[in-house]
């Protein structure tokens, strides 16, 4: 009875230190990871067949206040209900309340006083702005008041009668607020002030309470905006009177109506004829701006533009504008690819900004699907990039003088690619940025860094390639989270969103799956997902199915956990087929010995010789004192021959195989599963590589071996040699061994500016 309790035991122990195995292995499936599929969404990553969106639709009458620095609005929302449920009451976002004087994101907000801080620090620590939403009335159609509750940045409206499958409901909002001066107290909207010229530009977005998203993932998505986690928005059609001075220029969101009332003839011709312009044609040229913004208007102009299927809307707006475009060709369609921006933009702007657009429309139209929007708009601000459906906010102007360093020009690009590519993710591929904000900066990032090398193969891209995030990847993992975190609690965001999630896909691109099998599965997902809300389990899952590729393990160590890649080259051995002919071997087991050296006590030892007892008592000496053990005998040339008479024809032939075989032993020190990847150099200078995948970690070891053998003799053996696994240590990378070489600047602090490289230019000539 003793012995079966102990066996039971036993048995029992074993089988749960297995299933921790288990529960450990990096190849584990993500089952608990995500949510079980179902009618609304598919285990393959698609929509189910009961899959549903919802649907708002706004007109709106838009009032900008240059005196006061005002916007008004009054608007219709109609809200489709095309969901499976009855809805007791609707939930609006009112974005603008992040700027209300009590509002939670100044509440929250960390502050440290230091014994001397700068005037402009200071006025941000006190800075009472009120920017919330004022609400004149929310009425319905007959204009009688709704009930309805504001809470913070959101609002509750509670209705009659629950809204049911298949109805819609038509209600009316008035609203104003304060608009922010960007330039003191930052945000994604606002104004900037140009002092001399007593003149504004406005770049204006959250400016309309919107409504929430209604799907079958998180029922309401009413998480309140505390200024990081973005915006999640249903799509809709809208039609906007946007009221401003009449001397500015207005760019939006959607086409302009109105275009005989608001452009003149030869405005009309230069923007016809920059349709099939070859280089952007200017509509507003600089020095047509430069007379504009001298001189202020007193009447009013309404610029009308109307939008189809868009899940947001922004417009800019400033008599500063110079205005140019350019036609994209999609087939019969002509995509306008433009730009607006101060004469402070000059001559980045008019060099750069429309070309990058017309080159993200196009790059990012091969890796997913064409363009389906009529316009894409760049608009220059001093410090700010921001992305809305058709147009985008972009920082980045030169000095004064006009010239730039190349960083500079390279950042202007780079932020317009961005911003621009943005209305593919998630303008299109509609994701829930208030959850994940990963979903559409860390896949709009990817895309951005394809973009740049079809701009210059030679651009210095800050994210993309594996090596870029390394540093980050190494660094202290208590200020570390992994990608798949909320918005609002990520470390570090910009490497968390953007460049750890960019990295993925690119090392996913040209290592793991190879571009042919990832780019048709990229692109299955975006064109399944085009106009719909995605989940991080949609994207996974058709990844994974379009491919025919498990990728579990992958979406596991990089999107779910912080571990890092370090892969250590740990002990090589190399060897030879011995065929046990004496004549060969012999020599060469003398050779090894004689190769290793004589050990430090033996030489030592060897000054002694005389005094030993074989040497004072030669009769203490036999056979084996003067026995040689590499001299081939006739005994070992017979124990030769019976060997051979044993073996077969084939078993002979592998004998004569002249091969050098390695043995190579590899130790997963970092937690984060890679492929091997091994560049041999032989000792003729040649070279090969070998791609072994990640699935040789499947059985959750620490260590791997793996014999290659080859006609050649290896010189020199490089783990990663380009750099595709990000892996964190390089110093363990190499056999034989090597140091990796580094340095470090000696520099003398000095307060002026640096020349950059266009000035020193000028100043040599």
């Amino acid at each position: 009875m003793k012995l079966i309790l102990t066996a039971v035991i036993c048995a029992l122990t074993l089988s749960f230190y297995a299933q921790e195995n288990i529960n450990k292995n990096p190849f584990r499936q993500l089952k608990q990871e995500l949510p079980t599929p179902n009618s609304y969404r598919t285990a393959a990553g698609f929509p189910g067949h009961e899959y549903y969106q919802q649907k708002a639709d706004y007109v709106m009458d838009i009032e900008l206040d240059d005196t006061k620095q005002i916007l008004k609005g009054e608007e219709t929302i109609t809200y489709h209900n095309m969901s499976p449920d009855a809805l007791p009451y609707l939930w609006v976002q009112l974005d603008q309340n992040v700027r209300a004087k009590d509002s939670d994101k100044k509440k929250i907000t960390q502050n440290t006083i230091n014994e001397t801080m700068s005037f402009k620090n200071l006025k941000l620590l006190m800075n009472d702005f009120d920017g919330g939403f004022k609400l004149d009335f929310v009425q319905g159609m007959d204009g009688e008041s709704l009930d309805y509750t504001v809470n913070k940045t959101m609002m509750r409206i509670d209705l009659d009668k629950p809204l049911q499958k298949g109805e819609s409901f038509s209600f009316k909002i008035k609203w104003w607020y304060n608009i922010n001066d960007r330039m003191q107290i930052g945000g994604r909207s606002g104004f900037e002030y140009f002092e001399d010229e007593d003149n504004y530009l406005y770049t204006i977005a959250q400016f309309f309470p919107r409504m929430a998203v209604y799907n079958d993932v998180e029922g309401w998505q009413n998480k309140q905006f505390l200024g990081r986690g973005e915006f999640t928005l249903p799509f809709g059609d809208y039609k906007v009177n946007i009221t401003v001075p009449e001397d500015h220029t207005v760019a939006s969101t959607g086409l302009l109506q109105n275009v005989d009332e608001i452009l003149t003839i030869k405005q009309k011709e230069r923007l016809a004829k920059a349709k099939t312009a070859t280089q952007p044609v200017k509509i507003i040229t600089q020095a047509e701006a430069e007379k504009i913004e001298k001189k202020k208007a007193t009447g009013k102009k309404t610029w009308t533009y109307h939008a189809e299927n868009v899940r947001d809307f922004g417009f800019a707006s400033s008599r500063k504008f110079i205005w140019d475009a350019i036609g994209v060709k999609f087939g019969e369609r002509t995509v306008m690819a433009m730009s607006y921006y101060p004469k402070e933009g000059n001559p980045l702007w008019e060099d750069y900004s429309t070309k990058a657009v017309a080159l993200t429309l196009r790059s990012y139209s091969k890796t997913t699907f064409d363009y389906p929007y009529p316009v894409a708009i760049s608009v220059n601000s001093k410090s700010i990039g921001m992305e809305y459906p058709m147009i985008c906010f972009n920082y980045g102007r030169p000095e004064e003088d006009g010239t730039y360093t190349a960083r500079h020009k390279y950042g202007v690009i780079s932020v317009i690619i961005h911003e621009v590519g943005h209305n593919f993710f998630p303008m299109i591929v509609n994701s829930d940025e208030r959850q994940w904000t990963w979903m559409d900066e860390g896949l709009n990032t990817f895309c951005q860094y394809l973009a740049e090398m079809e701009w210059d193969v030679n651009y210095p891209s800050r994210r993309g390639p594996a090596h870029k995030i390394v540093d980050y990847m190494k660094g202290d993992k208590s200020n570390i989270t992994p990608i798949m975190t909320n918005s609002e609690s990520i470390f570090q965001f910009g490497n968390n969103a953007y460049g750890k999630p960019a990295t993925a896909l690119n090392i996913l691109r040209e290592t793991i799956m190879g571009r042919e099998l990832f780019d048709h599965a990229f692109r299955q997902y975006a064109q399944t997902w085009k106009f719909k809300h995605p989940t991080p389990a949609d994207f996974f899952r058709i990844m994974e199915d379009a491919s025919g590729t498990d990728l579990d393990w992958f979406w596991r160590g990089w999107f779910f956990s912080t571990n890092h890649c370090d892969i250590a080259l740990t002990d090589v051995k190399w060897m030879q087929i011995s065929d046990k002919n004496p004549d060969k071997q012999k020599p060469f087991n003398k050779e090894i010995a004689d190769s290793r050296g004589d050990l430090l006590g033996d030489i030592r030892n060897k000054s002694n010789a005389k005094n030993t007892v074989v040497e004072l008592d030669p009769s203490t000496k036999d056979f084996y004192n003067s026995f040689d053990k590499y001299k081939v005998t006739s005994l070992d040339k017979d124990d030769y021959k019976k060997h051979l008479d044993m073996l077969t024809a084939d078993e002979k032939k592998m004998l004569t195989i002249k091969k050098n075989f390695y043995e190579l032993n590899f130790n997963l020190i970092g937690g984060l599963v890679m492929p091997i990847i091994l560049e041999f150099t032989f000792v003729d200078g040649s070279t090969q590589k070998e791609y072994i995948p990640a699935e040789i970690w499947k059985m959750g070891g620490k260590t791997a071996n793996k014999v290659f053998w080859f006609e050649k003799e290896v010189k020199s053996i490089n783990l990663d040699p380009n750099l595709e696994t990000a892996d964190t240590d390089r110093s363990n990378n190499y056999w034989p061994s090597r140091i990796v070489p580094s340095r470090f600047e000696l520099f003398q602090q000095k307060d002026e500016k640096k020349k950059n490289e266009m000035q020193k230019s000028k100043s040599s000539k």
